[in-house]
């Protein structure tokens, strides 16, 4: 290595930042934090979850037992992710969304006894690389969100959402389809699709979408 040579080290893009834990949030032991995640005032993230880097966790928000999300996520003011949810990569989770884990919810068993963690098998919802969810709306577990899906505001989500889906509604239908920047899909003819943005075009088929590989 010559004098003129850089110095080795992390580029400026790898280097660690540190996490930031508010007072007011409560946040277990057992969770694992990643670099550069911060959690707000009044958050919980439970026993066993794992957060990836650079995270946000917003005031009120609640990260349920042994929860997984990727690097990268929003999750924002007094949303619910209950276990056993996994969250990719570039989640992005509106105010107030609820994530829900139980199929046949009660209070009680049949017999009048209150129902403990052994009463029940909590479901999860899944959701992929850089899907949204929209404020105010609720996955009804077990479903799994498409990779960068959003789901509009106050949608209730009863089935499996596909890859670049857009879907609103009660229940939640498809109304169309969004690219990886966030915005719709202009249709340019039978099957083909583009975004308006980037220009990245999409091909349709069978009530999926995929990119066009240039």
């Amino acid at each position: 290595m010559s004098a003129l040579s850089p110095t080795p080290g992390p580029t400026p893009w790898r280097t660690p930042v540190a996490t930031r834990i508010v007072d007011s949030a409560e946040v277990s032991d057992d969770a694992t934090i990643g670099d550069g995640t911060s959690v707000w005032h009044l958050a919980q993230v439970r026993e066993g979850a794992v957060l990836g880097q650079g995270c946000i966790i917003g005031r009120g928000a609640y990260i349920g037992t042994g929860v997984r999300l990727g690097d990268h996520c929003k999750v924002q003011n007094y949303a619910l992710v209950y276990e056993p949810a996994v969250l990719a990569d570039g989640v992005f989770i509106g105010p107030a969304v609820v994530l829900t884990n139980d199929t046949f919810p009660r209070a009680i068993n049949p017999d009048g006894s209150l129902k403990s963690a052994d009463d029940w098998e909590p479901v999860g919802v899944t959701i992929g690389r850089g899907a949204s969810i929209g404020a105010r709306s609720v996955c009804i577990a077990p479903v799994t969100i498409g990779a960068w899906a959003t789901v509009a505001a106050g949608a209730v989500v009863t089935k499996d959402v596909p890859d670049h889906a857009l879907v609103a509604g009660v229940p939640a239908r498809r109304i169309g389809w969004v690219g990886e920047a966030g915005h719709p899909l202009r249709e340019d003819g039978p099957r083909r699709w583009s975004c308006p943005v980037s220009g990245t075009a999409y091909e349709e088929h069978e009530q999926t979408l995929r990119k066009v590989e240039l």
